[in-house]
């Protein structure tokens, strides 16, 4: 391992109530949501596409765009987006966050969908991409059309909502945290819209193994049995996917769905990272890209997330670090160190580093399989359904004589326990269905008691925070939530608003795809959940699952009827698409838009900048080996020089996986410290480090200005082992 050190810039308030609210909501709530570029030549062979049998052989073919972006942020001080834990800020790069799109035109409609490696897709963010879609095309890519999904990875920036309970949970609201991944967005976008071109679509589907495992099977297991003898399995196996070419059959990209959390990078990580399902686009991509730098290339692949809420990638399971025992099977937690102590571990153990590495080729691996095999060829129409929903007031036909409702949002005690995949600090237990008076009282002190309506409607939850019922300084969670489906030909995407468990994204197939076809005009519809979608409301469970009051079930902020409340909804989409009516459909209440000047941001302004006596910014603190030889280990360079050429080439960026960036900071100074891991495809040869960033400095008495650097190391040799 190459390693450098490098003298770096230092990355660096609402009313008293607020930090105090700030200080309270941290404490409770550590595990909160753990909860297609212009065509150039595909580089790969790739195997000749099979056409359906049955399909006329001169149906007009898809026109296809797609496009890839960074829409990583400022990777220094900012939240880290997923476990709510304040103590997790950036502080580097591990890998660059990117936005993936694919758009599919069929000469009088069109859809796109949209994955970006960020922890789910908020109603802030989405409005905001709508607006900058809106001005660039007027109304060409609209609410009803566009479906924005996150892949969940909890290494990514937070600080991009609009609601008080998620900006408390991540510093408030961040301009340039939500302005880079809206920016990156819509490059995604604009890329996928200028390389538009006449193309194929295929799809494939197979299973994955030892690859996802369920956190909360108590709460499965208490679906009824009929259903679950319906399926091998309690967590979802498949993947999804989509092959995207050209009419010579030279690929453009994929797109897949596969059920896992991307959450092999633990809550003690604070580097930026693209997690699992990032890894695994990395590798599909650089294997296509051939001579191309990570997030560089003609093609996209992305992996997108599906039913994962209750679908951890820890597959070894929980056990208690100090003792080595399982954890309690009931409410994970161990006899010494209750929840903190009760650690689900991944197929390397602790080591999260090689976690996300398996569970991310894992993906690739299978993914790479089913893109080679896809033959069968997507043909049909193209529909696009959108609906805002009052999710605090549906009524529900559970039955032909009895209705249920869903409720104002409300989180429940087991909420502040957190997972296995990232427990709670307090004595707060995962299945807990009463309260505790202590925490109660603390409650109603600082923020009022739920009413008794409240209550009532989400029995048994013992409520610990009455969401819905807080409303300083704005609304603490959303009431208007986005519900849509975009169909490809017989391809249903089903957009959720949150992280629905296994059996929660299984009814709601069966459901769409019942609805579908009842008309006569789908046959064989695949339906697919896409998790993490437009608009983020924790978790969906089945109401059976809500009984128990697990992490998830206590995070299903609706209610006990809120699945039953989106499959009706959903219906109606379906319905609509299936009669060929989504215009007709009614809009429904629109979401607020809060004015800037209404948000909060709790991040402190960044300090001007400070370097030790006698040194430089951009100097190198530690220098280099003069020479490293390539080992049976992963390593990797940034520049290697030419003789023939007399030049440096890049060979990894900081999107690499094998370089590692830390920032660390220490007041108003701060390290940079770059890892270089060399793998053994290393070519031997003179390489060097270099470092670019920026720092802030005073200028006269109130003017502060942002002054670049670079720093770079000793040159050194790689060599191979003899």
């Amino acid at each position: 391992m190459a390693r450098g050190k490098i003298v770096c810039c230092g990355l660096s308030t609402l009313e008293v109530t607020l930090m105090v609210l700030f200080v309270v909501m941290t404490a409770v709530s550590v595990g909160l949501i753990s909860v297609m570029a212009v065509h150039w030549e595909d580089r790969l062979q790739e195997p000749e596409p099979t056409v359906n049998p049955t399909a006329g052989p001169h149906e007009n073919p898809y026109l296809i765009g797609v496009g890839r972006a960074d829409c990583t942020g400022p990777p220094g001080d900012v939240p880290l987006m997923g476990y709510a834990n304040l103590e997790q800020t950036a502080a580097g790069i591990h890998t660059r966050l990117f936005s993936r799109a694919f758009i599919v035109d069929n000469g009088s409609k069109r859809v796109v969908f949209v994955t970006a490696d960020i922890g789910m897709v908020s109603q802030r963010l989405r409005l905001e991409v709508l607006k900058e879609l809106e001005v660039k095309y007027g109304n060409l890519y609209r609410q009803d059309n566009v479906i924005l999904s996150g892949t969940h990875t909890h290494s990514g920036l937070g600080g991009y909502f609009q609601y008080t309970l998620f900006m408390i949970t991540s510093k408030g609201y961040i301009k340039p945290s939500i302005k880079a991944i809206v920016n990156g967005i819509v490059k995604s976008i604009d890329i996928a819209h200028r390389s538009i071109k006449p193309g194929r679509i295929y799809m494939s589907k197979g299973e994955l193994e030892e690859s996802n495992l369920n956190r909360s099977p108590h709460s499965y297991l208490n679906n009824p049995a009929e259903e679950r003898n319906k399926y091998k399995s309690n967590t979802d196996k498949q993947v999804t996917l989509l092959k995207f070419t050209d009419l010579d059959g030279d690929g453009m990209g994929m797109l897949s769905w596969f059920a896992v959390h991307a959450v092999s990078m633990n809550y003690t990580n604070q580097m930026v990272s693209s997690d699992n399902m990032g890894y695994a686009s990395y590798l599909l991509e650089q294997e296509k890209n051939i001579g191309f730098l990570p997030g560089e290339g003609p093609f996209v692949a992305a992996f997108a997330s599906s039913n994962l809420g209750d679908a951890s990638p820890n597959i070894r399971g929980p056990f208690c670090a100090n003792t080595g025992l399982p954890c309690d099977y009931l409410n994970s937690s161990c006899p010494i160190g209750g929840l903190k102590m009760c650690v689900a571990l991944g197929p390397a153990g602790s080591d999260m580093f090689n976690n996300t590495k398996i569970i991310g080729e894992n993906i690739f691996k299978r993914a790479k399989d089913l893109y080679g095999k896809a033959r069968q060829e997507v043909r049909g129409p193209l529909h696009a359904a959108h609906q805002w929903v009052n999710m605090t007031d549906v009524t529900v036909q559970l039955n032909s004589t009895h209705t249920g409702r869903t409720c104002k949002p409300a989180l429940g005690h087991s909420f502040a326990a957190g997972t296995t995949d990232g427990g709670g600090d307090l004595n707060f237990t995962q299945g807990a269905v009463e309260g505790d008076p202590f925490w109660d009282g603390i409650r109603d002190a600082l923020l009022g008691a739920p009413s008794n309506e409240t209550q009532d409607c989400h029995q048994p939850k013992p409520i610990l925070f009455s969401t819905g019922e807080m409303t300083w300084p704005l609304p603490w969670h959303p009431s208007i939530v986005d519900v849509q489906i975009i169909t490809i030909g017989p391809v249903a995407i089903v957009a959720i608003p949150g992280e629905m468990t296994t059996m929660s994204g299984r009814r709601i197939r069966e459901a769409v795809k019942q609805e579908l076809e009842a008309q006569g005009t789908f046959s064989n519809a695949e339906v697919v959940v896409a998790g993490l979608c437009n608009i983020y409301t924790h978790y969906i469970t089945t109401y059976e699952e809500y009984q128990i009051q697990r992490y998830e079930g206590a995070s299903t902020i609706y209610g006990p009827h809120t699945l039953s409340a989106y499959i009706q909804k959903f219906r109606g989409l379906a319905k609509a698409i299936a009669e060929d009516k989504e215009q007709e459909l009614p809009k429904g209440p629109e979401p607020p838009f809060f004015k800037d000047s209404q948000l909060f941001s709790l991040l402190p302004a960044a300090a001007v900048d400070k370097k030790p006596i006698n040194t430089t910014f951009g100097e190198v603190l530690e220098r280099v080996d003069p020479e490293y030889t390539v080992r049976d280990k992963t390593f990797v360079t940034v520049e290697k020089y030419h003789n023939s050429t007399a030049h440096w080439d890049v060979v990894h960026t900081d999107a690499s996986w094998e370089t590692r960036f830390h920032w660390v900071k220490n007041g108003a100074e701060s390290n940079a410290t770059i890892e270089w891991h060399i793998p053994l495809s290393a070519q031997a040869g003179s390489y060097r480090i270099r470092h670019f960033g920026h720092y802030k400095q005073r200028k006269g008495f109130l003017e502060t200005v942002i002054m670049a650097y670079e720093g770079v190391s000793d040159v050194f040799r790689v060599s191979k082992l003899k």
